[in-house]
């Protein structure tokens, strides 16, 4: 298995998108990522053709990348990814991503049935449990035991810099979260999302020690990783990925 998290560090896009970003919906140049695409699959092992994301929306639907998904017509495969915002898989040699700038990537591994998933989780998704939708998802689609899964929670926003209004407060507290552990009170409020997260793995049945914080935060690492936050929304994105090898 590999697992990785993209940095700016490599590529062929300038600008606000220098160097390293793939993702064709934030305003780059479609050569350049094109390009900065053939340079990773070259570095993973894997043709183009083998990596798979998905046109996110901060959602919660998880999709399966199985041998049907490469049968179907890339129209058909296209229409299977958009919305969706966390991927799953069981083939050997696909590399399931999401693309992120801030918005915490979760990464899921089940070494006993050969299967893993990649999560994108922005406070919308994060709000709305999408870890635990992908956990559910690897339990109908493998067999997955939570207790079995490993989890890594990737590069993302901090809770010193993921300043929130009252109503995003507000809203986690409504899903249940425990506001007196993931947030705090800066001025503003504050949300741990990377917390966050980790609570909605815990919650779904994984063990604490397969669950690893990497406690890198893209805000304060922008000469390594994107931040929207830190440069606007036109700006390149990080490309989460997980695969299995043989």
């Amino acid at each position: 298995m590999k697992a990785f998290s993209t940095t700016r560090k490599g590529g062929v896009s300038v600008g606000e998108y220098a160097s390293f970003n793939l993702n064709n919906y934030c305003g780059d140049l479609p050569e350049h990522a094109s390009e900065n695409l053939s340079l990773l699959a070259g570095t993973i092992g894997v043709s183009e053709e083998r990596i798979i994301w998905p046109h996110q929306v901060h959602g919660k639907k998880v999709v399966e990348i199985d041998e049907q998904f490469f049968l179907a017509t890339p129209d058909r495969r296209q229409h299977l990814l958009e919305g969706a915002d966390a991927l799953t898989t069981r083939l050997t040699g696909v590399c399931i991503g999401v693309s992120t700038a801030d918005c915490i990537p979760v990464f899921l591994c089940d070494e006993r049935h050969h299967a893993v998933g990649m999560v994108h989780a922005g406070w919308r998704g994060t709000k709305q449990h999408i870890v635990g939708k992908a956990v559910e998802a690897m339990q109908e689609a493998y067999g997955s035991k939570p207790a079995d899964l490993l989890a890594c929670i990737g590069p993302g926003i901090c809770v010193d810099h993921f300043e929130v209004g009252d109503e995003v407060f507000e809203a986690f507290a409504a899903e249940g979260f425990d506001m007196n552990k993931v947030a705090k009170r800066i001025n503003r409020w504050h949300i741990d999302l990377p917390l966050c997260n980790e609570e909605t793995l815990l919650s779904c049945g994984l063990r604490p020690e397969n669950i690893h914080q990497s406690r890198l935060c893209t805000f304060e690492r922008n000469n390594t990783y994107f931040s929207a936050r830190r440069q606007g929304i036109n700006s390149g994105r990080i490309f989460n990925g997980i695969l299995l090898t043989e």
